[in-house]
């Protein structure tokens, strides 16, 4: 399952409340993407433990302290996975040239790995149609070579496939064969990596090529290996190459080296999306991420990630030198992405697939209770080259689990600090300042309240725009959401504020990255739909009303122009008109006898014209750019990474607004120093 925890994570973060930053809001629930089928009929237990990782908060960031070192693990997997294939693959030339010196096959790793990374971003888009064809060259290679060593050597490797041998050979040498263990699952792993060109293929293509075509050579492979082994039991060193016949060597080491950097470059796209997910979650800063496909939206490139896992990757070969210590932190690496995915996939079957326990039982006790022999044994290297795995994956850990409880205070100060509608009541329409034309985003992160910031705009500006709308930029735990979802609307206070509040939706597989006219087209298009459907409702509860022997609603005050005309639903909006008001009753509106159908028909469409004619002046966007820091009297460690780690990764890290290319004329920031 690789780069597939945080899949798993925002699936259970769908189904439950047990992110640590709030991700929910009621009314994401009716998107078509949170809609789930529950397959089996045992409910209870699924209730149970919904109940129960949503109270405890110590479960809560236990989940979270998971997610958080799969993720890692499978990043140093990524790292680990170049360096190893490539290093191994130029490994061969000791056997094609004699004497070749590990300097000489270090260089040429190198160099293959320099020239990968520096294409990777033109790669990215048209590797598909080279990715196929070569796979099935090398996979064929495989094969056929195993093919040959059994019919030259004989099938004595075929008694490998009796388990009595497994028994004989921990009856003889436990120990050594617990230690052996590690170095046995490389001969599994690798080969799933088929399965992170998801982006280039449909899924049941790849099941059917890794059960036909991937699984059989292999085990081919393997075989002829062993029948190798068995007549020259000398030649323990580069069994795959110096198993290949002489004369299809060099072909056969050309095609291996491009399949090791197919499998690098593989590994590189499947670690920009693993890191797209948990932007999108909130638990890594916000990168720069290029779309290098307008077909395929997996098909990314993450320009600072790719740089940094070239420096990684030449780290890891220099350091090591050798394909075996190199080795040994591989094992680590894929153990641990292993077990954090049985333990997301058992918690799943409990609260969203609702299988029968004793299915839980038996997945978990069979799967676990191997990978963690296996994981035991892979730790056994940790002196021998897997030291430098685990450091690297603390370092990723750390700079996750601090972004993410940074942004988690952020968040809570931000809700704190919230102007209530009250406040906006007691201000008035004209929100004690005058009303200009045009159209004021204001971009914050809560859903909820009007932002702190938007009361230093007031006080501190001589003029706010006649329309405002609080857009807020949430990342929710689904794959994708349609346009028509994207936005969602709600009136902040009453009608004649010309308040409106907009949350844009996005999945963690969308693309956010669209131009800002792009986004305010939309954004109007979708304000103009929710007051349309607004004017029909109330349209319809006013005929109930005046169908029913209710009393009549409470009076609304209605602005006229000096010539006659209806200019605004409720106050002026611009700064150089002065009307004359009067107030008559909502039900009926300019006269007793006029349908109040008609009224709101008249209304939408001054509204609408109003907003037109405010779209054509401009848009403004008002971001607040709050810094939190830890409080004097906080202990020493919260200062340590709110006021400089998490500080250092905020100010180097783009804001989702940011990705929309706003030119600065279009744009006011203002920055708020909270203390947590």
């Amino acid at each position: 399952m690789r780069g597939g925890i945080f899949a798993l994570y925002s699936l259970i973060c769908r189904n439950a409340k047990v992110s640590l930053i709030p991700n929910q809001v009621h009314s994401e629930k009716r998107m078509s993407s949170f809609r789930l089928k529950l397959p089996t009929p045992e409910l209870e237990r699924s209730i149970k433990v919904k109940e129960k990782l949503e109270s405890s908060l110590l479960l809560k960031k236990l989940l979270l302290g998971l997610v958080l070192f799969g993720t890692s693990m499978f990043i140093s997997n990524g790292v680990i996975t170049p360096a190893m294939s490539v290093l191994s693959a130029v490994s061969g030339l000791k056997v094609g040239i004699r004497n070749t010196s590990q300097d000489v096959v270090v260089m040429i790793s190198v160099a293959l790995l320099v020239i990968l990374f520096s294409v990777q971003r033109y790669a990215t888009s048209k590797v598909g149609f080279a990715l196929g064809p070569s796979l099935l060259v090398w996979f064929c290679c495989l094969g056929g070579i195993g093919i040959y060593n059994l019919s030259l050597y004989g099938p004595a490797a075929f008694k490998a496939f009796n388990p009595l041998y497994i028994i004989y050979y921990f009856g003889r040498n436990p120990f050594q064969a617990w230690l052996s263990l590690g170095g046995c699952l490389l001969c599994a792993t690798g080969s799933e990596a088929i399965f992170s060109n998801l982006c280039h293929f449909p899924v049941r293509y790849v099941q059917y090529m890794f059960v036909l075509l991937v699984l059989p050579c292999l085990v081919l492979a393997y075989l002829g290996q062993a029948a190798f082994l068995i007549a020259n039991p000398k030649s323990s060193e580069q069994v795959f190459f110096s198993s290949i016949p002489i004369g299809v060597f060099w072909p056969v080491f050309l095609v291996a080296n491009l399949a090791a950097l197919i499998a690098s470059r593989t590994m590189t796209v499947a670690i920009f999306q693993c890191l797209k997910q948990s932007i999108s979650l909130g638990c890594f800063p916000r990168l720069k991420i290029v779309h290098t496909s307008r077909k395929f939206m997996a098909k990314i490139y993450i320009p600072v990630v790719n740089w940094l896992l070239l420096v990684s990757c030449m780290g890891f070969i220099v350091l090591f030198r050798s394909i075996y210590d190199v080795g040994n932190a591989y094992a680590i690496a894929e153990l641990g992405v292993m077990i954090m995915a049985t333990v997301y996939v058992t918690i799943i079957m409990l609260l969203i697939w609702e299988s029968n326990i004793v299915k839980v039982l038996s997945f978990v006790i069979t799967f676990l209770f191997l990978e963690l022999i296996f994981f035991s044994s892979a730790l056994s290297s940790v002196g021998d080259g897997g030291w430098a795995l685990l450091m690297f994956a603390s370092v990723l850990f750390m700079i996750m689990f601090i972004w993410n409880y940074g942004s988690k205070l952020k968040y809570d100060s931000e809700v704190k600090q919230k102007l209530s509608k009250d406040l906006m009541r007691k201000l008035g329409p004209n929100l004690g300042t005058i009303r200009a034309p045009g159209l004021g985003l204001v971009c914050s992160d809560i859903v909820k309240g009007v932002p702190a910031i938007f009361g230093h705009f007031l006080t501190s500006l001589p003029a706010i725009h006649s329309i405002i709308v609080f857009v807020c930029i949430r990342n929710v735990p689904v794959p994708v959401v349609p346009q028509s979802e994207r936005f969602l609307f709600q009136r902040v206070c009453s009608r004649g504020y010309h308040m409106f509040r907009c949350i844009a939706r996005y999945g963690y597989k969308d693309k956010k990255q669209e131009h800002h006219s792009v986004f305010e087209r939309l954004l109007i298009e979708g304000l103009e739909k929710f007051i349309q459907r607004e004017a029909v409702e109330l349209s319809l509860q006013s005929e109930d009303d005046v169908d029913s022997d209710e009393e009549p609603p409470t009076p609304v005050k209605i602005i006229t122009a000096p010539n006659g005309s209806l200019y605004s639903l409720d106050v002026p909006l611009l700064a150089d008109y002065a009307p004359s008001t009067q107030v008559i009753p909502k039900a009926s509106c300019s006269t007793p006898q006029q349908d109040p159908v008609l009224d709101y028909a008249q209304n939408l469409e001054l509204e609408l014209a109003f907003i037109k004619q405010s779209k054509q002046s401009g848009a403004v966007y008002l971001i607040d750019n709050p810094i939190i820091k830890a409080r004097k009297d906080s202990w020493f460690f919260k200062k340590l990474m709110i006021n400089y780690f998490f500080a250092f990764l905020r100010n180097n890290c783009l804001r989702a607004i940011m990705l929309m290319s706003i030119p600065h004329s279009n744009m006011m920031q203002v920055r708020m120093t909270s203390y947590v």
